[in-house]
């Protein structure tokens, strides 16, 4: 596993597992079995309607706490300063913690305006020793910037849509400008095309490893943050041993080559679901 320092001085596992979409019941063997496997840092949200489940998965794991990096999100609609401090306790409690690694704003939802003042709010958990990190996800240049010129703590993270038809090419130059790490959500497009993509085919059996393993190694190498997410044990596994091959400068051309700006999910600054 390589770690990657946050820059606060944080450190936080390169490669995370997922949990989105993983209903309750199904969250709890799933984390045990990325545990086992080997992953540290789990991503999941409150609006996943998990967060019990993870946090049943990791009581049961006998992984000391200060060996986990644990991050979730705060919700749309719990939004603005009282409501985040109000849905950060929740988690907490939902997860069986004392402290998280990382909280992240869900999406700035700019029609509400009240990703500063959310912000503010983990600011505050921040100074209070209560998360190790802050950051965002979904953020576009110009809600990133709002928060570089009136909050006091900058973003450790911007988490996005990433993979290698839709490469946030200008964001991760953006986030790079800023030293805030770029972490990908959806590295693997779902599982669709981008796996069955004829350059991504090829490289694998160059490689002789699957297309989800060229595709991670791929984000690794761009330097991001990867949450590959699975239910299926043999995947989860698979997509944790990504460490012990490289793709060269001339692989990761090709697989740049691949990017067509295919977002598959909502763009930020209209996406306002509460």
């Amino acid at each position: 596993m390589k770690d990657v320092t946050l820059n606060n001085g944080v450190v936080m596992p390169q490669l995370g597992f997922g949990v989105w979409k993983v209903p309750e019941d199904e969250a709890v063997p799933a984390v045990k079995k990325a545990l086992e496997t080997g992953y540290r840092s789990i991503d999941t949200a409150a609006f996943y309607n998990n967060e019990q489940g993870v946090g049943r998965a990791l009581k049961e794991s006998s992984i000391p706490r200060d060996e986990l990096f644990i991050t979730t999100k705060v919700w749309n609609g719990d939004q603005g300063y009282n409501r985040t401090l109000e849905a950060f306790e929740r988690s907490l409690d939902n997860l069986g913690l004392d402290y998280l690694d990382l909280y992240l704003i869900h999406w700035p939802t700019p029609a509400y305006d009240d990703y500063v003042d959310t912000f503010k709010a983990m600011e505050k958990l921040y100074n209070d020793g209560r998360i190790k990190a802050i950051g965002v996800c979904n953020f576009e240049e110009e809600h990133l910037q709002r928060l570089l010129n009136e909050c006091d703590i900058k973003p450790a993270v911007n988490q996005v849509e990433c993979h290698p038809y839709f490469a946030q090419t200008k964001m991760k130059k953006y986030c790079h400008k800023h030293d805030i790490y770029l972490e990908a959500w959806s590295p693997l497009m779902h599982g669709k095309a981008v796996l069955e993509d004829e350059v991504v085919q090829e490289l694998a059996a160059e490689h002789d490893k699957t297309p989800a393993q060229i595709v991670i190694r791929w984000h690794l190498q761009n330097d991001s943050i990867v949450i590959p997410k699975s239910v299926t044990p043999s995947r989860i596994e698979e997509n944790y041993h990504v460490f012990d091959f490289e793709l060269s400068e001339n692989d990761m051309k090709k697989i740049d080559k691949l990017d067509c700006g295919d977002r598959q999910g909502a763009v930020p600054g209209e996406m306002n679901k509460r």
